[in-house]
């Protein structure tokens, strides 16, 4: 068993570091900071703009990435920043409106 299967959480913007979804954790911080991101845990809906907030696995994430809104299922979490190939296996990419 390796430390991602004991992990119950993760940092969000770790998370978003580790998806790809930013080059760099400082960008993903300041991201989250200034924009902030809707996570949808347990049917309850609710804005983070701290970065340090804290990520579970089933948690639905929506976010601004131009000119387009994404909603994503967290997965994984990851152990690093890896190859695209890799990141992909952290979210499921949700439809508009799921």
């Amino acid at each position: 068993m390796n430390q991602a299967d004991t992990q119950e959480a993760v940092r969000i913007d770790i998370w978003f570091w580790r998806a790809r979804f930013f080059k760099t954790r400082k960008l993903s911080a300041e991201y989250i900071s200034k924009r902030g991101v809707r996570l949808t845990r347990n049917g309850l809906t609710r804005k983070v703009t701290k970065p340090g907030a804290s990520l579970a696995r089933g948690d639905v994430v929506t976010f601004g990435r131009a000119p387009h809104i994404k909603t994503v299922k967290v997965l994984e979490f990851g152990v690093r920043r890896g190859p695209a190939s890799e990141a992909a296996f952290l979210y499921l990419e949700l439809e508009e409106g799921a």
